[in-house]
């Protein structure tokens, strides 16, 4: 027997041990509650998504999903604590376009978005839609609002959360495309900030519709178009902005699962498996659908192509419209 031979028969067994190793994290994970780090405060639109969703994972796991709020920093706090855990499966993060995608450009983090987690699946989109005053913003469409801002440059005021928000960069990103000029007001308050669309303080915001269902059903908002390029579930007769007329433009905020790198394949697998069957649960998608939150899933090769092609996308947009984190 050859010494070349020898060292074949040795790796094949140790392939086949790994293999069992594997299998036997799968048939065991997880035998005690997991953690899921929230990176944004309780109540917030963010974290009423990931009770929803992560009621339901821990049913068809087995073992109980708890959240735990690590908010700051624009979700960077939660992110790297989730970064630096253990990768075994039972530390996982609710990864969100601030802290994986927007900060990598906007900050210098303690951790790297792409290189740093492993990716399992989008849960969740919430769209943007533009909304106005109708009363302080007289116009019926899209188009009728562009010509407005035209005729007002640097006038028209808009609300976000905060600079780099998901809001803040729909607007931002309106102007470039249609070559309005609107003017940023930031906000740390969104009970504030719906306070002052409604008395027209500041007309215009790019809402996540779960910030404005209120408003929009009560008729004190006005939508105009959603963001994406299908129409929203929860409104469906709102158009999109390509029906409206806006070629070449999409904005809309995201969430789904990661874990830290390193954590083992098997148990990436078994999430991966048990987020497809929780996003698939009837009565997870219609709860979701009632706040204004899109349901989704996708294979974890997907949604890390995705996150990549979002931090180059989002990179560029920022960079053009001249965007900076607050100090």
């Amino acid at each position: 027997m050859t010494i070349r031979f020898m060292l074949q028969l040795a790796g094949i067994a140790a392939l086949a041990t790994g293999l069992t190793v594997q299998a036997a994290i799968a048939q065991t994970y997880p035998d005690k509650p997991v953690k899921l780090i929230m990176p944004f405060g309780a109540g917030s639109a963010s974290d009423t998504i990931a009770r929803i969703v992560s009621e339901k994972l821990g049913e068809v796991l087995g073992q109980r999903i708890l959240v735990e709020n690590r908010a700051g920093a624009g979700g960077n706090i939660g992110t790297a604590a989730a970064a630096r855990s253990q990768a075994d499966g039972y530390t996982l993060v609710f990864a969100a376009p601030g802290p994986f995608v927007v900060n990598k450009t906007l900050d210098s983090l303690p951790y790297d978005p792409e290189a740093d987690f492993e990716f399992i699946s989008p849960v969740a989109n919430l769209v943007n839609v533009l909304v106005v005053n109708p009363a302080k913003v007289p116009v019926s469409n899209v188009q009728e609002f562009i010509r407005y801002v035209k005729e007002r440059p640097g006038v028209v005021a808009y609300s976000s959360v905060g600079p780099g928000s998901s809001q803040h960069l729909a607007a931002a990103y309106f102007d470039m495309v249609t070559g309005t000029r609107m003017t940023h007001v930031p906000y740390r308050s969104g009970s504030q900030l719906a306070l002052d669309l409604v008395t027209g303080d500041v007309p215009v915001s790019f809402q996540l519709i779960p910030n404005v269902i209120a408003q929009i059903n009560s008729k004190e908002a006005k939508p105009l178009a959603v963001t994406t390029k299908q129409r929203s579930k929860a409104f469906p007769d709102i158009p999109t902005m390509a029906e409206a007329g806006v070629e070449n433009y999409e904005s809309y905020a995201w969430f789904g699962l990661a874990a830290p790198k390193g954590t083992p394949a098997a148990i990436l697998t078994r999430l991966d498996e048990a987020v497809k069957v929780t996003m698939a649960d009837p009565q997870v998608q219609k709860r979701l659908l009632e706040i204004g939150v899109e349901p989704t899933y996708s294979s974890r090769d997907e949604f890390k192509s995705f996150v990549s092609a979002e931090i180059a996308k989002w990179a560029k947009i920022i960079k053009e419209a001249g965007i900076f984190a607050a100090k």
